[in-house]
């Protein structure tokens, strides 16, 4: 509860406390002046509750509880409808926002909760393990989305959907590209779907080094991900097209000391990149590398395309 006036703690915590007096809960009550309170309510079968009122306007309820069937939920609901009835008759439209989480659930069969590279968490619809291995380089696991399909994730970066194909068409150029005829160097792309999209365009030769290093991953992918990688994975060599399970730092280095040349670069590495050598401990050095040796085998005129 977000209040438009200051918060008078000791009335807002005689208002709340016989909602929670009449779940049976124990009452602690912590009292710091100027910083407010803190009451926690005690269940004997393990649930609790946190009571946080801070005096600029700040009102907050966290529950925990044991119960994950339907008739727990239903009397977590009823509780936090209780506190929200009280909190308006107390402040008469003193209050400025009400915000309502959903439930996070701990220690279910299966984890629906994955952080994103940019340090947020985003809870998917998950509802079936399809894959889960270890590799001798990192955990692989395709899991079941109802919304996005099957998702590919390694070792707890969510890589591509199946549901992905605009990020696909998005890192080649959104369809403003002609690649017939042209040479093209993917770096990553593992999951197929980049080299899927481009041999359907005619292209002379595409080679994806598939710098997970990880023959299991090419293997996860051609059974699990079909509709991202078709059935370029069931062979590592087609008719214009080459798969390198490799690490792209001495593919690149090498490709640059030959002065093999490519009109296309399209770098799907993936966000946490596996690590081979001291120069690449650094991410920062390591996209700064991975971008100099891109450049040494670039055309003059040819493009790259990164995320």
């Amino acid at each position: 509860f977000s209040l438009n006036i200051t918060a008078d703690c000791n009335a807002v915590l005689k208002a709340l406390q016989p909602i929670f007096q009449e779940q049976g809960m124990t009452e602690t009550v912590h009292n710091w002046e100027d910083h407010g309170y803190l009451a926690t309510y005690i269940k004997k079968n393990g649930s609790f509750a946190n009571l946080r009122i801070h005096p600029h306007g700040l009102v907050l309820v966290d529950l925990q509880s044991f119960n994950d069937h339907t008739k727990g939920r239903e009397e977590v609901n009823q509780l936090l409808n209780k506190v929200e009835e009280r909190m308006k008759e107390l402040f008469h439209g003193n209050i400025k926002r009400v915000k309502r989480l959903p439930a996070i659930l701990r220690g279910g069969v299966i984890d629906r909760y994955w952080p994103t590279a940019d340090g947020r968490l985003v809870e998917y619809d998950i509802d079936e393990v399809v894959y889960d291995e270890d590799s001798p380089f990192q955990n692989i696991k395709i899991l079941h989305s109802k919304q996005f399909g099957n998702i590919l994730i390694l070792s707890g970066d969510v890589n591509l959907a199946e549901s992905d194909l605009a990020y696909t068409q998005a890192i080649m150029g959104s369809g403003k590209e002609d690649y017939t005829g042209k040479e093209v160097l993917i770096l990553g792309g593992g999951d197929g779907g980049i080299l899927y999209e481009i041999v359907k365009l005619k292209p002379k030769m595409v080679t994806m080094v598939a710098s997970n290093i990880d023959q299991m991953v090419i293997d996860g992918c051609k059974k699990y991900m079909r509709k991202t990688c078709g059935d370029v994975l069931d062979n590592l060599k087609g008719e214009c097209y080459q798969v390198l399970i490799e690490d792209c730092i001495p593919v690149l280095k090498r490709y640059a000391k030959e002065g093999r040349m490519f009109d296309y670069v399209i770098n799907d590495l993936t966000a946490v990149p596996i690590s081979t050598s001291p120069e690449e401990d650094s991410t920062w050095e390591f996209l700064r590398l991975i971008l100099d040796l891109s450049m040494k085998v670039l055309k003059q005129d040819g493009k790259y395309f990164t995320q």
